[in-house]
């Protein structure tokens, strides 16, 4: 149901914890689905996006149960399903199970809502073509068809661009084939995936390039999975940007891979720190305590931008407080997410008053004191464009937007947390 919502100014204070991270989530659905003994996992994100995955795993023959605050996942074989497989608006479900299920040499129909049919399939698909899947898509988008894997061809692949999913997907095949697989051309892209496995018994190599993996398989450990990054950043970004803001987001996920954000604001003069660094279930965890000072402008490279891909949009706004002009750089793939969310972000930040400017694979942002208009900001229905919003708010002004019914896909109790640090 669409509901408007306007957004209050002003610091952010106290402790905030947020929820399981979403895409740590997806990965241990799948692989959990591998284990036909039974898999604890507890904090898992709650979002839509994750129960797309998770019912696809349930149509597909794999047993979930609830226990208590947590599921158990009884796993071992999937099986093909009768009715489409519903990805509702999760890329990361549709692109990962495919290659688990071409692993399994299983037979399915792909299909989302009409934000994922415009998202690129063909760059999963082709590689998986080369791991011997026989895959249709409707001119490189969903609907698409698996039509099973009738031989193993392939088994050591170059990533045509630095893919988390690809990656992820290449690994699945390998784990539900109980083939061996190896990958090169990474470039520091997201490693969830391989940190799960290795914590799951796997043998997996990484080294931020190359990946391998021998396809043996899994035993059965709990699983608690880390708090969600993307979800703290953007009480990380209201505190570096709202004077007056003093705040610690509890139990938040730092895996390298994910956290160029905070070195970016660092990069801009924030004042961050990460506190209790332990390690969940393989991946690093921190407490991430976050002070308001002034803000500089930056250069954000492609490599630091790949780090910090989902908060792209909180970096750009950071950038309109700071003094001086921010560039951002290698972030085309932007343009298809849930929305084009450069588009996105430009509109949003010029609701504020800030300026940005369009280049080739990015977007410069002009520095300055923002303040909101009375405009409507249109979040196209991109759960990230509008929680950015009640960023931007804290340090600009009461900023509206035309619906909040996406924040489900991530952190439904999004308004809530944001509340409870209200100063």
């Amino acid at each position: 149901m669409l509901s408007a919502q306007t957004f209050a100014a002003g610091p952010v204070r106290g402790n905030v914890a947020v929820p399981g991270d979403k895409s740590i989530s997806h990965r241990a659905l799948l692989a959990a689905a591998s284990i036909a003994q039974p898999v604890h996992i507890s904090n898992l994100n709650p979002g839509r996006d994750v129960r797309a995955t998770l019912e696809a795993l349930t149509a597909l023959g794999t047993q979930i149960d609830r226990d208590g605050d947590a599921i158990v996942v009884r796993g071992g074989r999937l099986r093909e399903s009768p009715a489409p497989l519903d990805c509702m608006n999760s890329g990361s479900t549709a692109r990962m199970l495919l290659g688990a299920l071409a692993g399994a040499g299983v037979r399915a129909r792909f299909d989302g809502d009409a934000s994922l049919r415009r998202r690129p399939m063909e760059p999963v698909a082709a590689q998986l073509r080369a791991f011997g899947a026989k895959i249709e898509t409707q001119e490189g988008r969903m609907p698409v068809e698996l039509h099973g894997t009738p031989e193993i061809q392939t088994r050591a692949f170059i990533l045509l661009a630095p893919s988390a999913q690809v990656k992820s997907a290449l690994l699945f095949a390998g784990l539900f084939s109980g083939r061996a697989v190896a990958m090169s051309g990474d470039r520091g892209s997201r490693d969830h995936t391989e940190r799960l496995l290795q914590y799951l018994g796997a043998n997996v190599t990484w080294d931020g390039r190359t990946v391998q993996y021998d396809g043996r398989p899994l035993t059965a450990k709990p699983i608690d999975v880390a708090g969600d990054f993307s979800a703290a950043a953007f009480f990380i970004t209201a505190a570096a940007i709202a004077p007056g803001s003093e705040l610690v987001v509890t139990g938040t996920g730092v895996n390298p891979t994910r956290t160029g954000l905070i070195d970016a604001l660092r990069a801009m003069g924030a004042n961050i720190e990460l506190r209790n660094e332990r390690s969940v279930s393989g991946e690093p965890v921190a407490d991430v305590a976050v002070t308001y000072v002034p803000l500089q402008a930056a250069t954000i490279g492609p490599d630091l931008a790949l780090r910090a891909i989902d908060e792209i949009p909180l970096l750009a706004i950071a950038a309109g407080f700071a003094t001086g002009e921010t560039r951002i750089s290698g972030v085309r793939e932007l343009r298809t997410k849930e929305s084009d969310r450069i588009a996105a972000t430009q509109a949003l930040l010029a609701s504020a008053g800030i300026h940005t400017q369009a280049q080739n694979d990015g977007f410069s942002v002009m520095g300055g004191t923002p303040a909101a208009s009375s405009t409507v900001v249109d979040t196209r229905d991109d759960h990230r464009i509008a929680m950015a919003a009640a960023v931007l708010a804290r340090g600009a002004g009461p900023v509206s937007i035309d619906s909040d019914a996406s924040i489900e896909v991530s952190f439904p109790n999004f308004l809530r947390a944001l509340e409870g640090v209200h100063a």
